[in-house]
């Protein structure tokens, strides 16, 4: 039999906090209070959702606990809010397209992760996807995975590079995402979603496509894996996770990004829970 809670409000500190927000619960063996010993949530995919500092979430957690991190660590490229770094992006045309600024407050969170954190990720982690690998000042041989983001013209980056410790390939997923110019779908990556209506909601300055996670999930995971994400942010990771079948740990140290992506995540999937 299954159980549900009535949805809560967030603490107003719960960046200190680990509130956890779920999906649909399991009964699972009861503490002597009463109440479960740990959330565990029914398919497609278990997603335990806290709203706390990355570093504490994995001190949590024995060593090779994760089967796999995805994670996106900030770069410390400035890219934390604020006006817009992306000027325009030029067409087959010849004319350059203004971005409109996305409006997203400055936070100065974009600052490069301490050489702990990387130790306690390959620690918590039998096998890791680290994106933003170029900028990091650590030696992680092995594989790489390239998203060429199919903005030609534009004045930012037009690929982002992650690590794989699955192989030792470069591969390359081809996937459109500039502001208003997204791709149809992974599979037709290369070509403009011409309705921007079914365009993906941006929240976030450095938030990632759901289709980017689900392509990342088809060729290197497995459902009823369990695995981690020290950066939420816009909650496209958990969305994917959801949909593919995988159990997601994930945090968000801050309140008002974690708020917005759960507010995401259940409005995508319409099943959210908060467990007590």
């Amino acid at each position: 039999m299954n159980q549900t809670t009535e949805p809560r409000q967030l603490p107003a500190d719960c960046a200190d906090g680990a509130d956890a927000g779920t999906f649909r619960l399991e009964e699972v063996p009861a503490n002597a209070e009463g109440m479960p010993e740990r959330p565990m949530l029914a398919s497609p995919g278990q997603l335990d959702l806290r709203c706390m500092d990355c570093m504490d979430l994995m001190r949590e957690f024995p060593d090779k606990h994760f089967d796999l991190a995805i994670v996106d660590p900030p770069y410390g490229r400035g890219e934390d809010g604020g006006t817009t770094q992306c000027h325009g992006v030029k067409q087959k045309n010849g004319k350059v397209l203004a971005v409109a600024d996305g409006g997203y407050e400055k936070k100065e969170w974009d600052v490069l992760p301490p050489p702990e954190y990387f130790n306690e990720l390959l620690r918590v982690s039998r096998d890791q996807i680290i994106w933003g690998v170029n900028y990091y000042a650590v030696n992680l041989p092995g594989g790489r995975i390239v998203w060429d983001k199919v903005n030609d013209g534009s004045d930012q980056s037009g690929a982002e590079i992650a690590y794989c410790s699955l192989n030792q390939r470069v591969d390359v997923v081809r996937y459109m995402w500039r502001g208003m110019m997204q791709g149809v779908s992974i599979e037709r990556g290369m070509v403009q979603q011409g309705n921007k209506a079914l365009n993906e909601r941006r929240i976030h300055p450095t938030q990632k496509p759901v289709a980017l996670y689900r392509w990342l999930l088809d060729n290197y995971a497995a459902p009823g894996q369990r695995i981690l994400d020290t950066h939420l942010g816009s909650g496209s990771h958990a969305i994917a996770c959801h949909y593919f079948g995988a159990h997601l740990t994930a945090s968000e140290i801050d309140a008002d990004y974690f708020a917005a992506a759960m507010a995401r995540i259940n409005a995508e999937t319409a099943q959210t829970t908060f467990f007590n």
